[in-house]
């Protein structure tokens, strides 16, 4: 029995001077700038927008926000992308189905890019109370592995869909 405390005791001491160890070697995110070294991207954020801790849809790494209603996320994706275009089209659907869930779901934008591909979507709702929503997926290639960024509004609005878009491309 008193072996197994000792080990107990000794498990807790190691699992706690993990975590303060790595709260000293963590990175305090720096103003405006969002970095995700595990997706390996960073990218400068316009004034209003800040990182959050912890990113709302499950997989992704690191997650920017604005008080209106703005979100940039970013994840690392598994092996290589054979098609760039076809795998960006199957994240943006199920994206929009997730997170959307629009009346009608149209595509405003669809093209390569210099290191991967983007697709954007706009959500309608029939009821009054929703305002058109903007999603935009893009699959790119850092380090020499794919990259999901997923930037959403909630309102929709061409200045702000200019700041998305902005973040999104700024991406590095």
């Amino acid at each position: 029995m008193a072996v197994l405390t000792a080990l107990a005791a000794a498990a807790a001491l190691v699992a706690a001077a993990t975590v303060t160890a790595l709260r000293f070697v963590a990175e305090e995110p720096e103003p405006g700038r969002l970095s995700d070294p595990r997706a390996g991207v960073t990218a400068t954020l316009p004034e209003g927008w800040q990182t959050d801790p912890v990113p709302p849809v499950t997989g992704f790494t690191s997650v920017a926000r604005d008080d209106a209603g703005g979100l940039v996320m970013a994840r690392p994706m598994e092996g290589p992308i054979e098609d760039a275009k076809k795998a960006t089209a199957q994240a943006a659907e199920l994206y929009s189905k997730l997170l959307l869930k629009g009346d009608r779901v149209t595509v405003v934008d669809d093209r390569r890019t210099q290191d991967g591909h983007t697709r954007a979507l706009r959500a309608e709702y029939r009821d009054v109370v929703n305002r058109p929503a903007y999603l935009r997926v893009t699959l790119v290639t850092r380090q020499g592995r794919p990259v999901l960024l997923l930037g959403l509004l909630q309102p929709e609005e061409e200045s702000r869909r200019q700041a998305l878009d902005t973040v999104l491309t700024s991406l590095r």
